[in-house]
């Protein structure tokens, strides 16, 4: 229990995060076991809370698509009922207004640029997160015609 606690000291951890740390330390299945269990009776372990702040923060300093936060949840060993039930509760609009928000920065840093060349690398920064080709184009099309 000791080392669990010292472990979620620095920030939050999931469920699997705290059995890998307690397994390479060498603690016996049982004991995992158990401590996990206490965690979770104490609420110091919760995997949908931790999904929860994980993509509140996400959103807040960097926009993304919900099939990036999907990747970037499941890296962090959350189960995939939890992914899935986390990302339902986002409102559908999510990905969109994220999509105009990267595509409204960088069409702004890019404005430079000859407007083919512009388009391309902002199509290629919203698709480097995680972004359908679909929603980057209407993104683009969208932030272009503020900009007029």
């Amino acid at each position: 229990m000791d080392a669990a606690l010292s472990f979620l000291t620095a920030r939050m951890r999931t469920v699997r995060e705290v059995e890998d740390k307690l397994d390479e330390l060498q603690y016996g299945e049982g004991d995992i076991l158990a401590t996990v269990a206490r965690l979770k009776e104490l609420n110091l372990l919760d995997d949908e809370a931790y999904a929860r702040e994980f993509v509140r923060s996400r959103l807040a300093t960097k926009p993304v698509s919900r099939q990036k936060l999907y990747l970037d949840l499941r890296a962090h060993k959350l189960p995939e009922e939890t992914v899935r039930t986390v990302l339902d509760e986002l409102p559908k609009e999510t990905e969109a207004d994220n999509a105009l928000e990267v595509a409204k920065k960088f069409w702004r840093q890019m404005s430079a640029l000859e407007e083919p060349v512009r388009r391309e690398r902002v199509l290629r920064r919203l698709t480097s997160r995680g972004f359908s080709a679909e929603a980057s184009l209407a993104a683009i099309r969208e932030a272009a015609e503020e900009e007029d």
